[in-house]
């Protein structure tokens, strides 16, 4: 055991906010609790002592106010309902601030990115959260490298994870830090939880075609998401828009954000993800109907697009897995 862990316990402070979400809040609470293999303390702390309106119908008494963060070596910060309306109180994010200046690490969960982007720390880092909010989050703090695939970023002393299950995922890895992987192992087989999970958050979103999408050109995608099996060029589908292929470049961007070929790959990964669901056709077979032609073309464009493979996605979301 380290020499620290022999003086005293890890002390982590668990910020509940007001809308509070029950996981986020109930994860680094109990991965952390107390016990001979983690040698942690825990204080589950509010902006005063008292109750704290939480979201999903649950409410929070905590008895420690924000003197908690002056005591921490790790602050937690759940995430919240309604993160990109506004920001935390001053007093919240001042004491946030202090926190760190004197040493401490500061975790958040989910949309808890929202409670720690207010305090100017993570501007210029890498960040993460739920994959619902990454573009709110960039554009109310584009200062921020916002990676909207990873499960979860270090950042050494800021440090971001994804939606709620990667609140998992960040604990251990912090154990991991602290006190080894023995320990780190211990404990995700007590959560029954993986002691590393593979991919990111990107195969979780439900579409990789962002939506909305402007009305313009919608005949020829949805043309297009009726053939993807086939060649698509930018000139055919140019010419089924009846506008030249430079012409069509320039509004499907304005429109959809994307290249029209960027798209077309999106729209084909989005039918293989189906397929690897919903069907047992193999890898092969599946890279032919999606028009990706061969299984390792569909692996690359799977590991860099979804940061998985078309195996380990079929394992996790297979509707008989």
């Amino acid at each position: 055991m380290p020499a620290e862990t022999a003086e005293r316990l890890h002390r982590v402070a668990v910020l509940v906010l007001e809308g509070a979400k029950p996981l986020d809040v109930g994860i680094p609470a109990q991965v952390f609790t107390t016990r001979a293999s983690v040698p942690y303390e825990v204080r589950v702390c509010g902006p005063a002592p008292g109750l704290v309106t939480g979201g999903d119908g649950l409410s929070y008494h905590v008895a420690d106010g924000l003197d908690a963060l002056s005591w921490a070596d790790i602050v937690f910060i759940p995430g919240y309902r309604f993160p990109d309306r506004e920001d935390p109180p001053p007093v919240v994010v001042g004491a946030l601030q202090r926190a760190h200046a004197r040493g401490a690490r500061l975790a958040a969960i989910s949309t808890g990115a929202f409670a720690l982007a207010a305090t100017g720390l993570l501007d210029g880092k890498r960040a993460t959260t739920h994959w619902h909010y990454t573009r709110a989050l960039a554009a109310r703090h584009p200062q921020i490298r916002v990676d909207e695939n990873v499960l979860f970023v270090d950042e050494g002393s800021v440090l971001t994870s994804a939606g709620a299950a990667s609140g998992i995922d960040l604990c251990l890895h912090i154990l991991r830090g602290d006190l080894g992987v023995a320990a780190s192992n211990h404990a995700a087989r007590r959560l029954v939880a993986a002691p590393y999970r593979t991919g990111g958050q990107a195969q979780y979103v439900p579409r990789s075609v962002p939506e909305p999408l402007g009305e313009r050109f919608a005949a020829t995608r949805e043309w297009a998401l009726r053939r993807l099996g086939k060649p698509l060029t930018l000139d055919v589908l140019a010419r089924h828009a009846a506008v030249s292929p430079r012409t069509f470049s320039r509004r499907f961007l304005e429109d959809t954000g994307l290249t029209p070929m960027q798209w077309v790959l999106l729209a084909r990964l989005d039918l293989a993800r189906e397929l690897l669901e919903l069907s047992e056709r193999s890898i092969e077979q599946i890279a032919g109907d999606v028009g990706l032609g061969t299984g390792s073309n569909l692996r690359l464009h799977f590991q860099r697009v979804l940061g998985t493979t078309p195996s380990q996605y079929r394992r996790t979301f297979a509707s008989g897995g």
